[in-house]
């Protein structure tokens, strides 16, 4: 009896010790006394007043108060990136998109949407801002603008400013997306929701500001970690985020992943896809797409597996190497250097 409960306490204390690890494995970085406050300037309200205010005025204001993104909004909205900006002429223009019933239409559906305002993105941008900071001291922060993209993108990286498509996050079962399978397909459209803004803000910003990926990528492995290595940013930036969110899959698709990740390792190697650098042969592994063709039965295979992969690859490498930073990290090119030392197996 002594005996038993002495491997008792033994196994409880080693299953002790390792929820302890796994709490300092996790353990969030504190952020509280980061000066970073974001609030998402509501461009698209101040934009919609130009129909009751003098455009004229209301212009001058909107562009002494948004700079560039102003003219680069223009630019979008009215399909002419060398619009003159001087000439008042496109003032015409500007009236005709508010005459519009499509642009009102909108309006509406977005309003609804957002009743109550952006209170709680921009406590998510703030957290997740800090957490730039406290990784990229020196990072230069953008603006962050809500506008309405007319369904061009769900977010825009500039000079200086991070822009926030808002007519993209209305929700799955917006009116608006049907009509637009060919741009954007239901497993894109799926995830169109409020939920999503965040790490799509935070994602922009990494691919398309802090870590754009190389011109010499050009093999599945190069683009696994490169992928993998913006993935695990976003767990450390978004560390209540779930996984799900971030890669944008479904749980049954995350599922599959972590069921099957041996045979998805195994088939990699198999057809010899880790050094191959025909996009046209690889492409299926990292672009959007509702499942993976080639892999599981009746297409419940998620896509993007590369992708995925490689995002487990750079967290079991970051699990291997504590001391190595998160900027050490987006700083290293060599990606077959990270895979030998990860010794990933896909286990």
């Amino acid at each position: 009896m002594t005996v038993l409960n002495s491997k008792k306490h033994l196994y409880l204390f080693f299953l002790l010790i390792a929820v302890i690890s796994a709490c300092k494995s996790n353990k969030k970085a504190d952020v509280s006394n980061i000066h970073v406050d974001v609030k998402i300037e509501r461009f698209d309200q101040e934009f919609d007043e130009l129909r009751i205010k003098p455009m004229a005025t209301q212009v001058a204001y909107l562009q002494h108060k948004y700079g560039i993104f102003y003219n680069d909004f223009i630019g979008l909205m009215l399909q002419d990136r060398n619009i003159n900006l001087r000439d008042t002429g496109y003032f015409k223009l500007l009236r005709q998109v508010f005459a519009n019933q499509a642009y009102n239409d909108l309006k509406h559906d977005v309003d609804s949407v957002f009743k109550d305002g952006l209170d709680k993105q921009n406590d998510e941008l703030t957290d997740a801002f800090r957490r730039i900071k406290y990784y990229f001291p020196k990072k230069q922060l953008p603006k962050v603008y809500s506008y309405y993209s007319g369904f061009e993108a769900q977010t825009v990286i500039g000079n200086g400013y991070a822009g926030i498509g808002l007519d993209l996050f209305l929700g799955a079962n917006s009116r608006f997306y049907p009509a637009l399978t060919n741009a954007y397909p239901h497993y894109l459209s799926r995830f169109f929701n409020k939920e999503n803004i965040t790490p799509r803000v935070v994602e922009g910003i990494a691919r398309e500001d802090m870590f754009p990926e190389p011109d010499s990528n050009k093999s599945l492995l190069s683009k696994m970690i490169y992928n993998g290595k913006i993935m695990y940013f976003m767990d450390q930036v978004l560390p209540d985020v779930g996984d799900t969110t971030k890669i944008r899959y479904t749980g049954a698709q995350l599922q599959w992943c972590e069921q099957y990740k041996d045979k998805i390792w195994a088939f990699i190697l198999d057809e010899n896809l880790l050094y191959e650098s025909d996009y046209q042969k690889i492409q299926k592994y990292v672009s959007e797409a509702p499942f993976t063709p080639g892999l599981g039965e009746k297409n419940e295979s998620a896509p993007k597996l590369g992708i995925w992969t490689g995002w487990q690859i750079v967290r079991q490498y970051m699990e291997k190497h504590p001391k190595v930073t998160l900027a050490e990290l987006m700083a290293d090119p060599d990606a077959q250097k990270i895979l030998n030392e990860s010794k990933y197996r896909g286990k």
